[in-house]
């Protein structure tokens, strides 16, 4: 599985990492032990959308 930040986020502060898949993944880069939230892919192109907008 690759993760993901945005370039945008700079160093590890303060961060989402997120893994594309069939099941998107998403974690906290501060603490990547402590789970991931898990929403499909179709969730996650609306929330792209409607960020873009």
């Amino acid at each position: 599985m690759i993760w993901r930040k945005s370039s945008y986020s700079g160093q590890e502060a303060e961060c989402v990492e997120v893994a594309l898949a069939p099941v998107v993944r998403i974690r906290d880069t501060k603490d990547r032990p402590g789970g991931t939230l898990e929403i499909s892919t179709r969730s996650w192109d609306a929330l792209v959308r409607g960020l873009t907008r």
